[in-house]
């Protein structure tokens, strides 16, 4: 049974010279101790800095794995508390890599729609000291998911995750990813497929990824 580990906000920014132009950043999320309420395309309580590559409809909610981060810790040799990914939801007893783009969640009074794989950029290499994040990160292929919400309401840690929709197309998170980080071949078949569910996804093909 896939549930909710837990449910991470960062209460108020962290600031670093890694942060880039913005000068700060909302990637330290750590577990809230009570329900937490998503809508409006808004993680209640979350801060979010750089708006411009996070947050908003597309990007509303961030989530990833325990078992990736699992073997990240593997990877690293070191533990990796929920948030370490900057994840609003730490998840277990899901894939997500093998999640529809367009697949629907329902987890406590929340619906939430897999929208498109988290690119990894430098602020997050910055955050965990490691410059050479974004290269293992893409080459991992354990991307986590931002989510569009659907259907307002309030997420725990324990909630149950239940996958109440899933497109006709087939088109995984994992395959997606490997699709936008290089993967030329699977852009062109994979990526048309996608238009519908993120404006990003329309203009990667048009750019030619």
């Amino acid at each position: 049974m896939a549930t909710l580990r837990s449910v991470n906000i960062a209460t108020a920014p962290t600031f670093g010279p890694w942060t880039g132009s913005e000068g700060s950043t909302g990637i330290d999320k750590r577990p809230a101790s009570e329900r937490v309420r998503l809508f409006d395309d808004h993680v209640d309580g979350d801060t979010v800095v750089d708006r411009k590559h996070h947050g908003g409809e597309h990007k509303a909610v961030y989530a990833y794995a325990r078992e990736d981060a699992q073997w990240w810790e593997t990877e690293l040799g070191r533990e990796l508390a929920p948030g370490s990914f900057g994840e609003n939801l730490t998840t277990q007893g899901i894939d997500i890599n093998a999640a529809l783009i367009g697949e629907r969640w329902r987890i406590g009074s929340v619906v939430l729609e897999v929208s498109e794989p988290r690119i990894p950029c430098r602020v997050f290499a910055g955050f965990w000291d490691r410059p050479n994040l974004i290269k293992e990160f893409s080459a991992a292929g354990r991307s986590g998911t931002y989510l569009r919400i659907i259907a307002p309401g309030d997420v725990g840690a324990g909630d149950t995750l239940e996958i109440v929709h899933r497109p006709q197309h087939g088109v995984t998170l994992g395959r997606a990813f490997a699709a936008r980080v290089g993967n030329g071949a699977e852009r062109n078949e994979l990526l048309p497929a996608l238009s519908d569910f993120a404006p990003k996804w329309q203009q990667w093909i048009n750019a030619g990824g």
